[in-house]
């Protein structure tokens, strides 16, 4: 029998340390809950590996729902941790916005967990997330939202989209210059999945501005063949320019970290303004991550 072993969080909004207690959820109620959404306050998700425990939904916009209802998964409180588990939404390319997990609170974090989708896979809603050693794959706008996100030694693959679609990896949606948000990616590896890799005649960018004050940074990661010279794609009829956001990448390799081509309104930074985006510094990572019991380090 697969199962999925809740534990109270370790961490609460103030990250103070409490006793563990354990839960078991099984569908045969030979646990204490049937079904994960019965627990709901600070949780610490302990899945049996990302092969064996799966958690699916089929939810998409083209079924009436909002965005941020197609969730499979919803993280509304603080100090959530998941590891080892899968989380999908089967709706396919076809259903435009489906998203698997939508996140919304402070210090979560995800450790060897799998995000499965196409448009909208991940939504780092608001809050602070911090995520070590997953698989996120999607196409259109697949880690997208507002919050302050930091990805560490992830793998994050483009899959095939709708015919006539370019794929887009990040949409953050900072909207203003006195809110401080963004998504990075640190030594992650971003490829193409198996059903891309056959031919690589879908143009595929790291990222599109979602609001204004857009900010994402890819810094000393793995870029592979599949993304555009042009690195980034700007977001026509949305109403705004690219005159105030701020994409960069620092010390990035492979075949598609050249940014010769890169267009002019991204950056190359050096090493004293990449330091801004480590974990010690753009999501206090040393207050609260070690808590987690997941690996994880402050630096460049």
């Amino acid at each position: 029998m697969s199962y999925v072993c809740i534990v109270l969080s370790l961490i609460s909004a103030l990250r103070a340390v409490y006793p563990q207690r354990t839960f078991i959820v099984a569908k045969d109620g030979s646990g204490n809950f049937t079904t994960i959404s019965q627990e709901k306050i600070n949780l610490y998700l302990v899945g049996d590996g990302i092969d064996k425990t799966r958690i699916s939904g089929n939810r998409s916009a083209n079924m009436g729902f909002l965005t941020y209802d197609t969730a499979t998964v919803r993280v509304a409180t603080d100090g959530f941790v998941a590891k080892e588990v899968t989380f999908e939404n089967t709706a396919g390319v076809n259903m435009n916005q489906s998203v698997a997990v939508t996140i919304e609170g402070l210090y979560s974090a995800f450790y060897r967990c799998r995000f499965l989708g196409y448009q909208d896979t991940l939504y780092v809603w608001h809050g602070i997330q911090f995520f070590r050693e997953c698989d996120i794959y999607g196409t259109v706008d697949f880690i997208f939202g507002k919050s302050r996100a930091l990805f560490q030694n992830c793998n994050v693959y483009a899959r095939r989209p709708r015919q006539g679609q370019s794929n887009t990896i990040t949409a953050q949606g900072r909207e203003s210059e006195n809110f401080f948000s963004g998504i990075v990616m640190q030594n992650c590896t971003i490829a193409a999945a198996p059903d891309l890799l056959p031919r690589f005649n879908v143009r595929s960018y790291l990222g599109r501005p979602l609001h204004n004050y857009s900010t994402t940074v890819i810094m000393q990661s793995f870029l592979d063949k599949l993304i555009d010279p042009r690195g980034w794609l700007e977001w026509v009829g949305q109403g705004h320019g690219v005159e105030k956001v701020y994409y960069a990448e620092y010390d990035n390799r492979g075949p598609g970290a050249n940014t010769n081509s890169r267009v002019k309104w991204a950056h190359t930074i050096k090493y004293r303004e990449a330091n801004k985006f480590t974990a010690r510094n753009f999501i206090q990572g040393q207050k609260w991550i070690g808590l987690t019991k997941i690996p994880y380090y402050l630096d460049l």
